[in-house]
């Protein structure tokens, strides 16, 4: 992924990448994280439009987390 901003849809890969990588069907990870199975599914499919608690508990019960840090902004050097 690049440094730039990131959108729904490559949050939602990253999140089916995760899953994937452990092993773990869309139903379980919705039941573990305590989420609707289609949630689930437009979440990885960048679609929809999450409460950010919905998401951060995905992005936890993956272990995963969300970092957010100031942009550069055009007009502005560095």
């Amino acid at each position: 992924m690049s440094d730039s901003n990131m959108d729904a849809k490559e949050i939602g890969i990253i999140i089916k990448e995760r899953r994937k990588h452990l092993g773990v069907n869309q139903q379980t990870l919705a039941d573990l994280a305590g989420v609707g199975l289609n949630t689930l599914v437009a979440i990885e499919r960048g679609e929809g439009n999450p409460q950010l608690s919905t998401l951060l508990t995905v992005l936890d019960t993956l272990g995963l987390q969300m970092n957010i840090k100031l942009k550069t902004l055009d007009y502005e050097t560095v």
